[in-house]
């Protein structure tokens, strides 16, 4: 017999919470099985089988607290030697339908080639996801690596393909919450033999059809729109873009969500005429409309809720003349490119500054922990992304080891994978302070909400042309507003107002950074 054990939880984690068994007592389970999914206030964790068996015993049910080493359950090993007495009684059956068999060879062949449909890994820590919409209906002939449907979990969105060429069977319907190697559908081989007996008709019924002018341009939006992912679907639909002239850059001729992004800006003269057709049924479509919440967004209100229950957040603010910095990146912006490869943006000022600042005031990168505080030496930057499936927040390691271009390659490479959704869960953990940007977007004033269990998170705002009184002079400077969100139970005003000053400070006059004053 062998013990399940909840394994070590993660820095600082005590206690785990059990979400879900995938087995019940009594049911076979192989090595290395997804047994028990665990979720502690940072991740979820997954709790496989110890060893070949059947699963004896459930002591922790689901709800239950556990802590590391805690035995969830066991496993009775030697499962094996018990399910080989029933494949003898079986022969029995088999040898007495050989006969059958032979004389129908056809209606074996299909079960035997029929290739399972299973969700993939999802990511370090991702213990489930939700079904998105199928891209082919039940019963449809596929293609070997045709894309069949998007699984979307809290962090990224997975795409599953074909398998095998054949006829598409469905397991799993659209919304359905499903985990990785579970069953979603499956592939019949028999697809092969039946799709050209079925294509000799459907190809003789669209022929009288075909005889408008614009058929090949109609056939080739049908077969694009046939191969289009639901986040490629989303931006066209969103766009009122046409799949057919959009240039398709993805593998085996598919249109990738960056293509569709790309052609956004080169769709502005047919928009109009796309925007007029939506008009007519505008009486049919509901006043409301009920839609899902995505995994991510539910992970973003949970968190951020959280932070808001949990810390004593405050906001201060200041202002900065960002003359100097302007002035100092249009000198050096094109040397600066040439030079590393990257364009020099305004972040690289605002993180250094924020490092030299937290180098100063400690509390602000620090965190509390019970009854403890921990007071970080290392300055991993949180750099807030917004991405159309929701804000996610990449971290930065060691920024005060990386110089201007180093940070700005960093930034560029992490919202490029947040973008992607390519981003992993080592990439998005630990850090010790956030930067969120909302000037990219138009705001002028915010308070942005802690990014638990950091102590402090800076907001970015837009530069407005603003009169500012300088030496009894009234002058037209560009001017920022920066918001600065605390935990006040760590850190306490006169930490945060001076934080705040020292930002501005290092950002108004860069030189004081080359001098360290």
């Amino acid at each position: 017999m062998a013990d399940i054990l909840t394994p070590a939880l993660g820095e600082s984690v005590t206690e785990a919470t059990i979400a879900k068994w995938t087995k019940k007592v009594g049911d076979p389970v192989k090595k290395d099985e997804l047994l028990v999914e665990l979720e502690t206030d940072k991740v979820s964790l997954e709790v496989v089988s110890p060893a070949d068996g059947v699963l004896g015993d459930i002591k922790a049910a689901e709800g239950d607290n556990v802590v590391p080493g805690t035995v969830l359950g066991s496993v009775t090993e030697g499962a094996s030697a018990a399910a080989a007495p029933a494949a003898a009684p079986a022969a029995a059956p088999a040898k007495a339908a050989k006969a059958d068999a032979k004389a129908a060879p056809t209606a074996a062949a299909p079960a035997a080639a029929a290739i399972d449909i299973n969700v993939p890994v999802m990511g370090e820590s991702v213990a489930e996801g939700s079904m998105g919409k199928w891209v082919k209906k039940n019963g449809d002939t596929v293609k070997k690596d045709e894309l069949l449907v998007e699984i979307e979990t809290d962090k990224v969105a997975v795409e599953v393909s074909a398998p095998a060429d054949g006829v598409l069977t469905i397991a799993a319907d659209e919304g359905a919450t499903v985990t990785p190697g579970q069953k979603i559908g499956s592939i019949s081989g028999s697809g092969a033999a039946s799709a050209p007996a079925a294509a000799a008709p459907a190809a003789a019924a669209p022929a009288p059809a075909a005889a408008p002018a614009n058929t090949g341009s109609a056939q080739v939006s049908a077969a694009k729109n046939e191969t289009l992912s639901p986040a490629v679907q989303r931006v066209v639909g969103e766009n009122n873009l046409d799949p057919k002239a959009i240039n398709a850059t993805g593998p085996k001729g598919n249109i990738t969500k960056a293509d569709a992004i790309a052609a956004i800006g080169q769709a502005s003269a047919p928009a109009p005429a796309a925007a007029a057709a939506p008009a007519a049924p505008r009486a049919d479509q509901p006043r409301e409309e009920r839609v899902k919440m995505t995994r991510l967004r539910q992970t973003i209100a949970r968190r951020l809720k959280e932070s808001q229950n949990t810390a004593a957040q405050l906001t201060t603010f200041n202002e900065v003349d960002m003359t100097n910095v302007m002035a100092l990146r249009a000198q050096y912006k094109d040397v600066f490119e040439k030079r590393h490869g990257v364009k020099l943006g305004f972040m690289s000022f605002f993180t250094k500054a924020v490092v030299a600042a937290l180098h100063e005031i400690p509390a602000v990168n620090a965190e509390i922990d019970g009854t403890d505080i921990i007071y970080k030496n290392h300055y991993d930057i949180g750099v807030a992304v917004g991405t159309d499936k929701g804000l996610v927040v990449p971290v930065l390691r060691d920024a005060d080891t990386l110089s201007l271009a180093g940070i700005e390659k960093g930034i560029g490479a992490l919202g490029k994978a947040a973008r992607d959704g390519s981003l992993t869960m080592d990439q998005m953990q630990g850090g010790t302070f956030t930067i969120t940007n909302g000037g990219t977007y138009g705001s002028l004033m915010s308070t942005p909400i802690l990014n638990a269990p950091q102590s402090g998170i800076l907001g970015m705002h837009n530069i407005v042309q603003r009169p500012m009184a300088i030496n009894g002079e009234v002058k037209i400077r560009p001017m920022m507003y920066l918001a600065l969100s605390y935990d006040h139970r760590i850190v306490d005003g006169k930490e945060a107002v001076t934080f705040l000053v020292r930002v501005k400070e290092l950002l108004e006059d860069p030189a004081r950074a080359l001098l360290d004053l």
